[in-house]
Parts: structure tokens; sequence; C-alpha cells
């Protein structure tokens, strides 16, 4: 009997254990916190790019088609820019102009042209009339440039071709 007293105690010591073990897993730990706030900050600068498509004049003809009517062409400048920036977007004359004159060269012959901002051809578009910019949003938009070669050039055969500069300032 004294082996059953002994197990019986030391079965109820164990459970006495166990208990206390599961007593102190079931008691909450308070932890103490510390916080801080930090500022966060970003710059969103204003950029554009551009691009400028080919002003493809078709063929001139000074004896029929062109003897008395222009020759009208137009291209795209396309230009992007961060979203409520503002800027302008010149031409230069070219490589062959002369003076404000601008002018295609095949060889030593030279054919005049001029571009404009609007479809009447009345507005010179260069460095001094820009046309201004604003973005509305980051995608890209296109601006038409308006080209014409004038009437009644008395020109030789020739493959004429002139480089201009495309600038947006902002």
């Amino acid at each position: 009997m004294e082996k059953r007293i002994g197990r019986l105690i030391a079965g109820a010591g164990a459970a006495a254990l166990v208990a206390g073990f599961v007593g102190l897993a079931q008691s909450t730990v308070s932890a103490t916190t510390a916080t801080s706030t930090f500022a966060v900050s970003a710059t969103v600068s204003a950029n554009c790019t551009i691009a400028a498509g080919a002003l493809a004049f078709t063929p001139y003809d000074p004896v029929v088609a062109n003897a008395t009517a222009n020759l009208d062409q137009t291209s795209t400048i396309t230009v992007a820019c961060t979203k409520g920036s503002t800027g302008v977007v010149s031409l230069d004359n070219g490589v062959n102009a002369s003076g404000t004159i601008r002018r295609m060269k095949a060889g030593t012959n030279f054919l005049t042209y001029e571009m404009y901002s609007d479809s009447g051809r009345t507005t010179v578009w260069n460095a001094t009339n820009t046309v201004s910019y604003t973005a509305l949003t980051k995608a890209t938009t296109g601006v038409t440039l308006y080209g014409r070669v004038p009437a009644g050039q008395d020109v030789p055969v020739g493959s004429y071709t002139d480089s201009v500069v495309a600038t947006i300032t902002f």
C-alpha cells in the first residue's frame, strides 16, 4: 500500500508541476513600446522629351504643278512632359539657312522652304516665334508642323535636304 501512496503522491506532484507550467503559459506578459514619427518626402521635377518626325515634301515640280502653286506638307513633333509643367518648342533655321531664309541644299543649289505653327501658314515657327506647351498628363502629344516650299522657284534637278533642330525649353 505504501507503494500505491508513493505513486499517488508522485503522480499528484507531476500533475501539479504540469498545471503550474500551464498556468504560467496562460499568464499575460506586458511589454513596453515606444514610437517615432518621421517625414517622407519626394520632389517631382519638370522633365520633357521631344522627337521630331521628318518633313518630307513630295517631288517639287517647278515647270507645271508648282509653277504657281506652293508645295505644302505637314510633320509631327512629339512632346512629353511632366504633368503640370510648361515649355516652349522652338525650331532653328537649319544648317543651310541664309539669314532667316530656310533652304534645302543639293550640291551648290538651294530650294527655299518655310515651317509654320498654324495650318494657314501665316506664323513662321522659329527660335523667336515658338509654340507654347502645357502638359495636362505625362502622355506624349503631337504638335503639327506645317511646311511649305514656295511656288515658282527655278531650281535644277536634285535631291535637296536640310537639317533642323527642334528644342523644348521647360
